[in-house]
């Protein structure tokens, strides 16, 4: 009788049919750009500490301190424990139910109740039961609860390594940016006392006769605003520590994170790229719409078991007597067995309308999976082409800081030679420093777009032995 379960069975959606995440084919490799090139590479795993493959024990410390004391994952795991919970506490519909009582009362009875002229008097009544209810789950309504208990436990799992991925990618993100903000306050700095010494050189020309004034004033301009970006840096360098320390669960007042340079990291020569078909098993956005969808579905056989009747079994077991000394005596005993059937006649459309609400539900869900997957999609192909065009991008910044560099030694050499001006010298030198800066930069953001493959392919949960 309790074989069947109404409503639909839920079966995971499957894939898009596609093997590319863009138009045409995907990036096959990346150039070589700063000493390092990447290639992308379909056959290799995802790591589940791809952070590891930067080479910093500074920043797997600080993922470490950050897993261990950030409040937004430890609010997810408990999200998770409670979901767990839940789905132990549903399990328990498939069994019966047991109560025991136990009661002691002292009453005055009066004779006039029944229409008697006698006296009233005092007696005490002593009793013990125990009574058994189990409801027959015919029509799977029960088994359906459970069903969507399950799949919000998968929700909060699914939700917990998002959280535990996002984490990851907010601190390794956050440390790149703050050694690439250090590098730049370096070289501006260096770039700001060449800039002085051409300001200086520039005034005394300008006292002799052999330049115009104007020239003064557009270095010193130039000058000013090269300082103005070094508090911009600054500000952005303090932000990224007080956001460090809120990942890692500390104050700002109580903890530090450890200085770390770029040169401190190593770019991952070998990128992942999981195929379409993998990539919606293993995102946990993904998962977590397909278990939202899972939930409604059995939200849908919860609607339609209500429509329908149910039945229970039941028997109670009871001693009752005026003294302890005769509770237990045969006399004293009184039994019941039977069975209760209910089914819903009218409803005013209630039990209707929540079913069809129910088939909303599910509808709403499946296209909510659908819009993740393809917002997945999409971030996997615009990562994947970013790369590409950070090294191009990168390439092109080596290019820029080699002439600049070698323009520099050339007019070095013209200055030995006594045909080029120490200012000559000072602004080639400024071109080259302002040249090692836009390097810096492509630097950082190829490193984050590093940083955002591994995080839109999953994070690697799946490869490692905990989860």
């Amino acid at each position: 009788m309790t074989g069947c379960a109404v409503g639909p069975n839920f079966h995971r959606p499957p894939p898009p049919p596609t093997t590319h995440y863009s138009n045409g084919s995907d990036p096959k490799a990346t150039v070589s750009a700063h000493g390092a090139a990447q290639r992308f590479d379909t056959a290799a795993a995802v790591s589940a500490d791809w952070w590891q493959l930067f080479r910093s024990p500074q920043l797997d410390a600080i993922i470490k301190e950050g897993v261990s004391n950030n409040p937004g994952l430890a609010a997810a795991q408990a999200s998770l424990r409670a979901a767990q919970n839940d789905l132990r506490s549903g399990y328990g519909i498939f069994f019966p139910s047991a109560d025991a009582q136990a009661a002691a009362t002292r009453e005055r009875y009066s004779p006039a109740l029944l229409g008697q002229n006698a006296a009233s008097h005092v007696f005490d009544i002593f009793t013990v039961s125990t009574s058994v209810n189990y409801a027959l789950d015919i029509f799977g309504g029960q088994r359906r609860l459970v069903e969507g208990l399950r799949a919000q436990a998968d929700v909060a799992l699914a939700d917990e390594r998002a959280t535990y991925i996002a984490l990851a990618a907010d601190i390794v993100n956050t440390c790149i940016a703050q050694a690439a903000y250090r590098a730049e306050i370096e070289a501006t700095g260096q770039l700001i006392e060449l800039q002085k010494e051409q300001v200086g050189i520039a005034r005394v020309q300008a006292d002799t006769g052999t330049v115009p004034f104007s020239n003064v004033l557009s270095l010193e301009s130039q000058l000013a605003s090269y300082e103005a970006t070094i508090p911009q840096l600054e500000q952005k360098l303090t932000q990224g520590d007080d956001l460090l320390a809120a990942l890692v669960g500390h104050t700002p007042a109580e903890w530090q994170a450890p200085p770390l340079r770029l040169d401190d990291l190593t770019l991952p020569g070998t990128l992942p790229v999981s195929l379409p078909s993998n990539l919606v098993h293993q995102r946990p956005d993904i998962l977590a719409a397909e278990a939202t969808a899972h939930a409604a579905s059995a939200g849908i056989g919860v609607a339609t078991a209500a429509m329908l009747p149910s039945i229970t079994l039941s028997g109670a077991l009871e001693s009752a007597s005026n003294s302890t000394a005769n509770l237990f005596t045969e006399n004293a005993k009184a039994w019941s067995i039977g069975a209760n059937a209910a089914a819903p006649l009218f409803e005013g459309g209630t039990l209707w309308f929540k079913r069809k609400a129910a088939i909303d539900q599910y509808e709403q869900a499946m296209a909510l999976y659908r819009q993740t997957v393809l917002g997945a999609f999409e971030q996997v192909a615009d990562t994947l082409r970013a790369l590409d065009h950070d090294a191009a991008v990168l390439l092109a910044q080596d290019k820029a800081l080699s002439s600049a560099e070698q323009a520099l030694h050339l007019i070095n050499a013209n200055y030995q030679a006594g045909i080029a001006t120490y200012l000559d010298v000072l602004n080639a030198d400024a071109q080259c420093r302002q040249a090692k800066i836009a390097e810096l930069q492509a630097i950082a953001v190829r490193y984050q777009d590093t940083v955002a493959l591994f995080a839109a392919l999953g994070g690697g949960w799946w490869n490692t032995s905990s989860q």
